[in-house]
């Protein structure tokens, strides 16, 4: 379920993306974003539901009216990072660059202030931690940036288009293509490269077909999402073992599941636009 957070905004892969593709709205991005989050949310809720039946697993006592209204007061303030950056940015207040520094100021804000769970004290170890992260993405950024950039000069873009192009005239197959290879990518390549790599690659052949570049990459993210949860080189596996104290070989199994109700969530997204396309037409995007 970790996953649909990334296709919810505000979401770092969408921005690089919109990047990627040069072209791209990042607000659009970000409204397009909502529906298919929700979408591929609701069919994993009805896997637990399913499985829980099944099996017969405890429940939990009901909320009260009293406990809901607690728990949105203490979450009110976290909740409201998410309508200033997306507000901000759909209302032209700021850019999607300002908009995270303003993020990080009011999350900082609200850590030492109001929820009171980091001290100044920590405040070096914080951005000694953030300076890492931060090289870390800039060098998969600058080596991917790269790989791209030699692709394009080879014109690797133009082979893969033709040679996709060329085994069917039917849009339907040749993103059905698309989004077989891209969930390949997924199992062993991290995101924020893949989307890098093959935007480039992808996103002319789907503007060939008719496709928006916005819905393209939904369709791009939705398909790396899933591949955050499959082995070999699946992040979110890998954290969720750990969690959990347990193997990924025992583990996999019991995800098929979930990997069926991700999959029909995919289908959903590439076959029906309006579920990526409606949002950002509503706001003018």
């Amino acid at each position: 379920a970790a996953t649909t957070g990334l296709l919810i905004p505000p979401s770092n892969i969408m921005i690089v993306y919109a990047v990627a593709s040069g072209s791209v709205s990042i607000a659009a991005m970000f409204m397009a974003g909502i529906l298919p989050g929700i979408v591929i949310g609701l069919l994993l809720m009805v896997v637990c539901f399913i499985i829980a039946k099944r099996t017969g697993l405890e429940t939990g006592e009901p909320s009260s009216v009293k406990d809901i209204l607690v728990a949105f007061r203490r979450a009110f303030m976290s909740m409201l990072l998410l309508v200033i950056v997306i507000g901000g940015i759909l209302g032209g207040v700021f850019t999607a660059t300002e908009a995270s520094a303003i993020a990080v100021a009011y999350a900082f804000v609200l850590s030492v202030i109001a929820y009171r769970e980091v001290k100044l004290k920590e405040l070096p170890e914080i951005l000694l931690h953030a300076g890492v992260t931060t090289a870390v993405i800039m060098l998969l950024i600058g080596a991917s940036s790269g790989m791209s950039w030699i692709m394009t000069i080879t014109n690797i873009p133009q082979a893969v288009s033709a040679l996709l192009l060329g085994m069917s005239e039917n849009p339907l197959m040749i993103m059905l293509m698309i989004n077989l290879l891209l969930l390949f990518v997924g199992t062993f390549m991290d995101m924020t490269p893949a989307v890098l790599i093959f935007t480039p690659i992808f996103l002319p052949i789907a503007q060939a077909l008719g496709i928006d570049p916005v819905h393209f990459g939904i369709i791009l993210i939705a398909n790396l999402c899933i591949g955050l949860c499959t082995p070999p080189v699946g992040t979110c596996l890998f954290l969720g073992c750990g969690v959990g104290k347990t193997t990924i070989a025992r583990v996999t199994p019991f995800m098929i599941p979930f990997f069926v109700a991700m999959f029909v969530g995919l289908m959903l997204i590439t076959y029906l636009p309006a579920l990526s396309m409606w949002l950002p037409g509503v706001f003018g995007l």
